[in-house]
């Protein structure tokens, strides 16, 4: 006999009004950092959380710059973006004590980018086992956090790293 698994948190995700423009100029410049989880502000690039996250502490880098040519930031950018990937990667270590993790940019809509006109740098946690048969038979991801709780311990590690 089936079982049923709830995660009847994620239905905010799914009923969510789509967004007109881009979320990574508008986010950031609302100034509700705590509504859209953004970790931190830097001066050209900020740190968000992931809303449709592949796991709990999926991170995003992004610049404040609209653009998806990789090759046209500046060195300031460039800079700012890795530095505070390497944080993304000592917050997370220290928070979520994960095993490995997955991190790359996709460039263009081809290579999977969901948010393909605004480039952004993915820092994805990953444990051991955390893939199970969900994804395969249901095209269904379970995340054993919520967002709203990873943002908080991530959110203040984070500004106690700094």
């Amino acid at each position: 006999m089936s079982q049923q698994l709830y995660a009847t948190w994620r239905m905010s995700y799914i009923e969510a009004p789509k967004h007109e423009g881009c979320i990574f100029c508008d986010f950031p410049a609302e100034n509700h950092d705590d509504e859209h989880f953004i970790i931190h502000r830097g001066k050209f690039c900020f740190a968000i959380m992931n809303l449709y996250p592949y796991n709990p502490g999926h991170l995003m880098i992004i610049p404040y710059r609209h653009t998806n040519v990789y090759e046209s930031l500046s060195q300031d950018e460039a800079l700012e973006m890795h530095t505070m990937s390497s944080t993304a990667i000592q917050v997370l270590k220290k928070v979520m004590r994960p095993d490995g993790f997955n991190m790359g940019i996709n460039l263009g809509r081809t290579a999977g980018a969901g948010v393909d006109g605004h480039l952004h740098r993915h820092i994805v946690p990953r444990w051991n086992g955390d893939n199970n048969f969900m994804p395969v038979i249901s095209d269904t991801r379970v995340l054993s956090d919520a967002i709203e709780n990873s943002w908080r311990k991530i959110k203040q590690a984070w500004d106690e790293c700094i």
